[in-house]
């Protein structure tokens, strides 16, 4: 087995799974929303993108088309039916499994059941040489750009008047009011970002994953998974969470193909029962 390739899968999975699971880990675990349509943004985005370059349109602007179409999906999503029933963990559970639901169905008649093939930019479509081991150049691309996006996103959150914004709102959101900061509006440009995310990523993951009817429910549990081993509302433990889940599944598959199905779930198990709170919690 040649272990660089295979790290190197792991990590280009794992940074793609943080940039899924991002979003949904900033939405439910600082803004207390739980949206379990996350999934369904994600084909959303998938789609898109892929009609988008069939359209002869290219590979970045089918990236740029997903993310503002997914954005606008979330943002409104978040504004006219999570704003409504914020606090209420069981009606926003029921609400977002219906609209996966729904947007589910209409995938399937808008594309049909076929799997789509998204290829890769032409330029990136080749192998390069890493350490005598020859590996995708567009997987190669797609570490470096998430790992800009990781910065990025982790400089807001942390860094800047919007992200101390968030967090103080999830505290003491009259404070925040009286401060003259309307949160609904904060909270719903926080949410399309996330949701924007998901839907670049349906892109990008497109030519690793592929695109299929059903990616939105594989695409959740792992976005899931990724959460729970990483810890609610952390970037920080989205990231850990997702480059452990990715390694774990591209070593598992190579090493142990008969334990590849559950091989992921086992660690998030144990840290459900060792650390209920996840490897990396964050405090607003």
């Amino acid at each position: 087995m040649n272990w660089t390739v295979q790290v190197l899968n792991g990590v280009a999975v794992g940074l793609l799974l943080f940039l899924i699971a991002a979003g949904l880990s900033v939405t439910f675990g600082v803004m207390r929303v739980l949206n379990l349509n996350h999934g369904g943004l994600y084909a959303i985005g998938a789609f898109v993108g892929y009609s988008v370059i069939q359209a002869g349109w290219g590979f970045g602007t089918a990236c740029l088309i997903a993310f503002a179409v997914t954005a606008l999906f979330g943002a409104l999503q978040q504004r006219f039916l999570l704003w409504r029933i914020r606090g209420d963990e069981l009606a926003q559970v029921l609400l977002t499994i219906g609209v996966l639901l729904v947007i589910s169905d209409l995938i399937d008649s808008i594309w049909g059941s076929d799997p789509k093939r998204v290829p890769p930019p032409a330029f990136l479509d080749e192998s390069l040489d890493v350490f005598g081991s020859r590996f995708p150049a567009y997987r190669l691309a797609l570490i470096v750009v998430a790992l800009v996006l990781v910065v990025v996103l982790v400089y807001v959150m942390d860094k800047t008047r919007l992200g101390a914004i968030v967090r103080a709102g999830v505290d003491d959101d009259e404070l925040v009011r009286l401060h003259g900061i309307d949160l609904k509006w904060v909270f719903v440009v926080v949410f399309a970002a996330g949701a924007g995310l998901a839907g670049l990523a349906g892109v990008l993951g497109g030519p690793i994953l592929g695109t299929y009817v059903g990616a939105e429910y594989d695409v959740l549990t792992l976005a899931l998974v990724v959460v729970v081993i990483g810890g609610l509302g952390s970037l920080q433990g989205a990231l850990v969470g997702a480059l452990f889940v990715g390694l774990v599944d591209s070593l598992t598959k190579t090493a142990f193909p008969g334990l590849a199905a559950f091989s992921i779930y086992v660690p998030m198990i144990l840290v459900l029962v060792a650390r209920p709170q996840g490897l990396l919690v964050r405090h607003p």
